[in-house]
């Protein structure tokens, strides 16, 4: 965990566990073979890990954020990247110049801000016009409402068919994409893959096996006004995995807490059974049992 940016769950930071470490570092890999060679703007870039990430393949990064602190922070972590720069700056009010970014992504940003229209005029500002905008935004269906869930970091999320509006007014092409964490993190067109194979089943019958990603919890969204452009984008299925498995050995470490809470409810029951039985017994043996089983109990109470 950074020693200098607290993580407050309003920006990822790295080594904040969690699904949201997963989802985060997927969508940057998911973007890295886009950005080969090309100007690419992270907007809204935090701590700076996914500029760094982009600038492996890319010819540029420009990352950019709002918080002065994070653009300092991510000066100085990232140094050594001689391919990224970090400036402070507005998604509102993009500090670049006019045609000058081939890739821009923006991973869950729109929906932190009130000046979406503005934010996504000055994305088509400073994208050439052949350029790919990758953007992410939870699905307000699933990430809120079926949840019950309100993050209060968030000031408009937005359903499947507000963001499609909201693209569509300036990048006429979409390509679609579904993402939702689980043992894995799985990014998945919603047309039929071209290259990969997704097989979803169900405990209550295995034997049937779905071939897309139902209600995804985030959308993402390759956009452009080439059509062309978006054949860099393509449909096929992005798997990302833990290394260290960390999701699963906290899974079998919470399932052996369940298994050790039931034996001992088990246990406690029998014995509150004995209980009960030695009260109704008028028997000086069962009395004396009884008043050892309250011992036990109650912490030696007599």
């Amino acid at each position: 965990m950074s020693d200098d940016i607290a993580f407050t769950g309003e920006r990822f930071i790295p080594g904040a566990q969690g699904p949201i470490w997963i989802e985060h570092w997927h969508r940057y890999h998911f973007a890295a073979p886009l950005a080969l060679g090309k100007r690419v703007l992270d907007i809204a870039c935090g701590e700076g890990y996914g500029t760094s990430l982009l600038a492996r393949t890319a010819a540029h990064v420009t990352g950019v954020d709002v918080a002065a602190e994070a653009v300092r922070h991510a000066q100085r972590v990232y140094a050594d990247v001689p391919n990224a720069r970090f400036v402070e700056g507005a998604c509102t009010a993009i500090p670049l110049a006019d045609a000058s970014i081939d890739l821009a992504v923006s991973f869950e940003t729109i929906e932190h801000i009130t000046g979406q229209q503005a934010f996504m005029d000055e994305l088509a500002r400073v994208l050439v016009p052949g350029g790919v905008l990758l953007l992410s935004s939870p699905d307000k269906a699933e990430y809120s409402d079926k949840r019950g869930y309100a993050n209060e970091f968030h000031v408009r999320e937005l359903y499947r068919a507000e963001l499609a509006a909201l693209l569509q007014s300036r990048f006429p092409h979409l390509a679609w994409f579904g993402q939702r964490p689980t043992f894995y993190s799985v990014i998945a067109p919603e047309a039929p893959a071209e290259r990969g194979t997704l097989v979803e089943v169900g405990e209550e019958d295995p034997s049937r096996g779905g071939h897309a990603l139902p209600a995804p919890l985030y959308h993402l969204v390759a956009a452009s006004r080439d059509a062309a452009a978006l054949q860099a984008v393509p449909a096929t299925l992005h798997v990302l995995a833990d290394r260290a498995d960390w999701v699963w050995r906290d899974y079998e470490k919470v399932m052996k807490w369940m298994e050790a809470a039931t034996k001992d409810n088990d246990r406690l029951r029998a014995e509150l059974a004995a209980r009960d039985a030695a009260a109704s017994n008028p028997e000086p043996a069962r009395r004396t049992g009884f008043a050892g089983l309250i011992a036990r109990l109650f912490g030696g109470v007599r």
